[in-house]
């Protein structure tokens, strides 16, 4: 089902998958309420054809739906090209630290733990798309840090020439390590500014995130350096021979 566009909020559509009647239309009536396009999907199948079909801005994910998991939902969401830039919010009961930590690394720009609340809930989503119109508002040139090339327009990254597929909050991360290059980044200043959190919640949220962004640049994952007790920098790219 799909609720009418309400003012505000840009009307972007965000796309909701859960199994749970009540939660779905929870989540729906609170977000149709802040302004957005809602449309909703009971399982993974589902919630798949929706994302290619729809093309919403963001998917509000369920990890406990049935047959296909929302972790199998979210690789097949990165794996294909229609749809790896679509943000993606999940919802799970489970709070052991592994569970959050295996949605990150599979792609997930965030994720909340049930029970929740949809005040909460409709403000993380409006933080995931202010990020989202942040790094779309950016100059368009190309900048060159070494083996590493970001098409700032495009939000394109490419390593010696050959394209880079990352998610939106990857691409952001790269960016600010960029943009205060040669300067520390202190893991809750990352939080507050890529993720826009509160500076004492998860930091092991952005060690998740510069793992799988070094994994991969490759070699040039090397550039971002770790400063222990401190966070990260990305530092000049003179191994090279540059």
């Amino acid at each position: 089902m799909t609720a009418p566009a309400a003012p505000g909020a840009a009307g972007a559509r965000i796309l909701v998958v859960d199994d749970e009647a009540d939660i779905v239309a929870l989540v729906a009536f609170h977000l149709a309420k802040a302004g957005y396009r809602v449309s909703t999907a009971a399982n993974g199948t589902d919630a798949l054809a929706a994302a290619r079909q729809e093309r919403p801005m963001l998917v509000v994910l369920d990890l406990m739906l049935p047959g296909m998991s929302g972790l199998d939902v979210l690789r097949e969401l990165r794996a294909s090209d229609a749809t790896r830039d679509i943000a993606v919010l999940l919802l799970t009961a489970r709070r052991e630290e592994r569970d959050r930590i295996e949605g990150l690394s599979v792609g997930a720009d965030d994720y909340l733990t049930k029970p929740f609340s949809p005040q909460e809930l409709v403000l993380r989503v409006g933080a995931i798309l202010r990020r989202i119109a942040s790094a779309g508002a950016g100059p368009s040139d190309v900048v060159v840090h070494g083996p590493i090339e970001i098409d700032r327009g495009a939000h394109r990254v490419r390593v010696n020439g050959q394209e880079v597929e990352l998610t939106p909050t990857e691409y952001r991360l790269l960016l600010l390590l960029y943009e205060r290059r040669g300067r520390v980044q202190a893991r809750a200043h990352l939080l507050e500014t890529v993720w826009e959190a509160a500076p004492d919640i998860q930091t092991r949220t952005v060690d998740m995130h510069v793992q799988r962004l070094r994994a991969k640049l490759g070699d040039a994952g090397d550039l971002i350096e770790t400063v222990r007790g401190f966070g990260y920098r990305l530092r000049g790219p003179a191994w090279r021979g540059a």
